[in-house]
């Protein structure tokens, strides 16, 4: 019989009382909780147990010794005292970890070093030579805890986290922890559904976590029955016979839930998230007792109102802005997915992980209780649901519902209107929507399957939730209207600019998606600035330079994305020069240029001030198309550029580089422009504005100008 034994098992904060029910369901005794961790009393087995069978703990330290330690001198010898000899041999293989908290010594890394020191010290003093140190899976490794100058030494027994199972071979971005995982399980009375057989389905599971941990729970397989490493093997004192007999009974525990396991499925919007989902349930021998399959929740219709699939939990730890989207992008999601709770999983229980109050709000259903729980060092909100007729409604009020209606059927309105006309001129990206409806003051462009909305920033009286609420309503009204999955649709919002700022970068994803104008093929990015790539408001612009453009050698100033010089190659122009200071948008260009099979050779685009180039460029033109923006203040320049005050100069200057007979089409959107007549003299200037205004944006006719320059 082993002696009892005293330890401690850390655990993210918050679980301390779960962890303190499992580890007594373990045979622990003289439980005492503290933050991030529980103390125990119990035999060796005991410990052992808890290395196999905990899935809430990170580690299981066994304490050697504890000591006072507020100087580095005191701490070395308080090492050195530690008789090693007797837990491991000078041939082994240690690793030191430590955490320091409220103490003199504040240098995690030097007081490890420190540590090792004295370890190694002793050996070399004793025996001549030292143990080596390997960080990854050493034979031992170390746990030094230091809090208010109090050291505590410990074994690691379990030599990494346990919250490794073994299984997780491919992750997706920002998966949970294993043990939190099982935690989110525990707290949803998983246990108890699992019992009476309920189902589980997980409608966002990426790469599939928590079904994993659910079978592994209903199917009462020990967490650590696939790690091949743990601490206590390079322990002088490791009962290996023991162990073997846990690991035994292990298996024949697997052996009899496999055969009673419930439904369990892992739906997921990305084929890479199911991919994972996939390995990592057949690394850990569920594969024939989970299903994964790639659907979006829009596809998922009626799972839960399978009479196949007995009711249980659905169980949700869907993005929240912290790494994965940005909150506005999910308000939409949100209310999807409490839409699809509310209606078609009647009679079951429901968990939602989140970090964000925001965001829980969007879902439109009052938990049954909530937990907190951290996820790393991030705050978050359990919420749990029995989805009863007695717990559910539909939209906070009848005005709420209502309005939902209403923008749904502007929408349906205008997309019904729309539909001849696009169909006719092979329109794809168009716009549906632009405040039509002052209370959703937002535009709305639709790209093919994806749909992207600019929010104009509301002013101070309108109270932000009701502004929040609205953007959620039309982004659920766009998907029901276009019939498209709510993470297909894109919402930034477009402040109002002061004349002497621009709009900054907002994500860094660089995702292209391709989408069709005419017959030519465009790169947009939905993600990454206020603006996709290709204004859809300048359709009709680029199609009259690709009109002009047969046998002429053409020229884009502020070349953006090139989509303009696209059209003119096609077109016919004999070569072409595409000029922006910006090297994201030349590369985007050279891009756009490519997927069209342009000829680079004869289609230059130029990375340069399109000032500076114009001062230094000799060639003509017999087409110039010029579309600044309203303001730029460039590093790279060497002024900043407005073009109310600047437009002259650059008409100037293009005009000297104009062929007789060539044509300057000269286009911006800043509100309330005026060309300066005065100062254009020998130019013929015609408004064109009217005729380059698609049908989909008459609403707004100053959405931009546009105007044709000749010279006398």
């Amino acid at each position: 019989m082993h002696e009892t034994k005293s330890f401690f098992a850390t655990v993210p904060r918050r679980l301390e009382n779960l962890l303190a029910n499992e580890l007594s369901g373990l045979g622990a005794e003289d439980l005492k909780e503290y933050t991030a961790g529980v103390s125990f009393n119990g035999t060796l087995e005991v410990a052992y147990r808890a290395c196999l069978w905990s899935r809430l703990a990170s580690r299981i330290l066994m304490p050697l010794s504890v000591f006072k330690a507020a100087t580095n001198d005191e701490l070395y010898n308080g090492v050195m005292a530690i008789d090693w000899n007797t837990y491991f041999s000078v041939n082994s293989t240690i690793a030191v970890d430590c955490n320091i908290a409220k103490s003199q010594i504040n240098h995690s890394h030097f007081a490890a070093l420190r540590t090792k020191d004295a370890i190694v010290d002793q050996f070399r003093d004793r025996f001549g030579t030292r143990p080596n140190i390997l960080l990854s899976e050493p034979n031992i490794r170390i746990n030094l805890h230091l809090y208010h100058d109090n050291a505590t030494v410990s074994l690691d027994l379990s030599g990494e986290s346990l919250h490794r199972r073994g299984y997780r071979q491919l992750t997706t971005e920002a998966p949970l922890k294993e043990n939190l995982a099982a935690a989110i399980l525990v707290y949803s009375g998983w246990y108890e559904i699992a019992s009476e057989h309920g189902s589980l389905i997980d409608p966002m599971c990426g790469s599939g976590t928590l079904p994993i941990e659910a079978a592994m729970m209903a199917a009462d397989i020990a967490p650590g029955l696939l790690r091949s490493y743990f601490g206590f093997l390079g322990w002088k004192n490791h009962d290996n016979r023991l162990w073997q007999r846990l690991i035994d009974e292990a298996n024949f525990r697997k052996s009899e839930g496999l055969q009673s396991i419930p439904h369990i499925s892992g739906y997921d919007a990305s084929a890479a998230s199911i991919n994972a989902a996939w390995t990592n349930a057949e690394k850990a021998g569920l594969s024939k007792f989970i299903h994964f399959e790639k659907k979006n929740l829009h596809q998922q219709n009626e799972i839960g109102l399978d009479s196949k699939v007995k009711p249980g939990l659905l169980i949700v730890n869907p993005p929240y802005g912290e790494r994965i989207g940005n909150i506005a992008g999910l308000r939409g999601l949100y209310m999807n997915l409490g839409s699809t709770i509310r209606k078609q999983y009647h009679g079951w229980r429901s968990s939602v992980f989140t970090s964000e109050a925001e965001l829980a709000s969007c879902l439109n259903m009052h938990p049954d209780s909530t937990r907190t729980l951290f996820n790393g060092k991030l705050q978050c909100r359990l919420l749990l649901f029995d989805i009863t007729e007695q717990r559910l409604y539909r939209l906070q009020t009848n005005k709420s519902a209502r309005s939902h209606e209403m923008i749904g059927n502007r929408l349906r309105k205008n997309q019904k209107k729309l539909r001849p006309w696009l169909k006719q001129n092979k329109i794809f990206c168009y716009r549906l929507y632009d405040a039509d409806i002052p209370e959703y003051a937002a535009a709305v462009d639709v790209y093919e399957k994806f749909a992207h909305i600019q929010e104009y920033e509301p002013p101070s009286s309108i109270n932000k939730d009701k502004a929040i609420a609205r953007m959620t309503e039309l982004q659920v009204a766009l998907s029901e209207v276009l019939e498209i999955p709510v993470d297909h649709i894109f919402l930034k919002m477009k402040r109002r600019q002061n004349g002497k700022s621009q709009y900054g970068k907002l994500a860094n994803t660089g995702k292209m998606l391709e989408v069709r104008e005419n017959d030519y093929v465009f790169l947009v990015n939905f993600t990454d600035y206020i603006d996709t790539g290709l204004f859809l408001d300048h359709r009709l612009t680029r199609q009259m330079l690709g009109e002009m453009s047969y046998g002429k050698r053409f020229l884009n100033l502020f070349g953006y994305t090139g989509s303009a010089t696209v059209y003119a190659a096609k077109g016919g122009a004999t070569s072409s020069v595409t000029v922006d200071l910006s090297s994201r948008y030349t590369n985007w260009a050279k891009l756009n240029l490519s997927i069209n099979n342009i000829d680079s050779s004869k289609h230059k685009v130029v990375k340069m001030d399109c000032l500076s180039w114009l001062d230094n460029e000799k060639g003509k033109y017999d087409l110039i198309f010029i579309d600044p923006p309203s303001f730029s203040n460039s590093k790279s320049m060497k002024r900043s550029f407005d073009v109310q005050r600047d437009h002259t100069d650059i008409l100037k200057k293009a005009a000297e580089i104009i062929s007789p007979g060539g044509v300057i089409i000269f286009s911006n959107n800043k509100k309330k422009f005026k060309m300066n007549l005065s100062q254009l003299n020998g130019l013929s200037v015609e408004d064109i504005t009217p005729q380059t205004i698609p049908k989909d944006f008459l609403r707004k006719k100053a959405v931009h100008n546009c105007w044709k320059i000749l010279q006398i």
